[in-house]
């Protein structure tokens, strides 16, 4: 008697053919829809993108940064940014200068 026959199949056979069937059935729904399936690919990569612009973004304002760090070089300082700076921070002018205030 061939053993494949369903007809002949015990309940212990048919428990684990089910069991088996069961457990494909999971794994092939999380392929599809768990968080690294199929349905979720999607939101990844747009996920991805959004990231790469933010550290773009990142990157940019870090080299602004570096350079206003570089111009105020205690060695070497760039007087137009120290003169900016002491405008703004201290309220400080020359004596020919004219401030206007814009509210």
């Amino acid at each position: 008697m061939p053993r494949n026959d369903p007809t002949l199949l015990t309940p212990k056979d048919k428990l684990v053919q089910m069991g088996a069937l069961g457990w494909l059935l999971v794994l092939g729904g999380l392929s599809l829809a768990g968080p690294s399936g199929v349905l979720a690919w999607g939101e990844n990569l747009r996920l991805l993108d959004k990231r790469e612009d933010q550290i773009a973004q990142l990157k940019a304002e870090r080299d602004e940064l570096q350079n206003r760090v570089a111009l105020l070089d205690p060695n070497k300082a760039d007087p137009d940014l120290v003169g900016e700076l002491l405008r703004k921070n201290l309220n400080v002018v020359h004596q020919d200068e004219v401030v206007i205030k814009l509210d």
